[in-house]
């Protein structure tokens, strides 16, 4: 298991402990310049800043006592906002019809850059239909991915 699984195996209980849904995380760990960035939400209400303070302040303690990341880094914690990253196919499928930018880690199709709608979840890829044309990204090739902002 590497860092980013056992940093995140730490935060998910406690985030969900505190009410939130716990949307993901990026880590990019460096000896002098780290960045933990942690997504949280309520559907139903949404993220304020009192919120993202709470969490931070709870996580900040739970990694000072357990220290999982080596070197400094700093801390945030966000809402998902508009653009939403989607980090499992659970959330993938949360946002079928909705349209998507992925980035792939190697190529598909001779691609790394994708945009388009969510067709579906099948067998461990995601499924997205692009000017027309279906394309399977198996979930462990996905680098990035984030919901395209509507505005109605």
């Amino acid at each position: 298991m590497g860092q980013k699984e056992r940093v995140e195996q730490l935060l998910k209980p406690l985030v969900e402990d505190l009410g939130y849904e716990f949307v993901g995380m990026e880590l990019n760990a460096h000896s002098t310049n780290g960045l933990l960035r942690i997504y949280i939400d309520k559907p139903e209400v949404g993220i304020g800043l009192d919120d993202c303070e709470l969490v931070s302040h709870e996580v900040s303690g739970l990694l000072d006592v357990h220290d999982p990341i080596k070197g400094q880094y700093r801390l945030e914690v966000s809402s998902p906002g508009l653009d939403r990253p989607l980090f499992t196919l659970d959330q993938f499928e949360r946002f079928i019809d909705s349209e998507a930018k992925v980035t792939v880690m190697a190529p598909v199709d001779g691609r790394r850059r994708f945009k388009g709608r969510i067709v579906g979840v099948e067998e461990g890829a995601v499924v997205l239909e692009q000017d027309g044309a279906i394309v399977e990204i198996e979930a462990g090739n996905i680098g990035k991915a984030r919901l395209v902002p509507t505005i109605d």
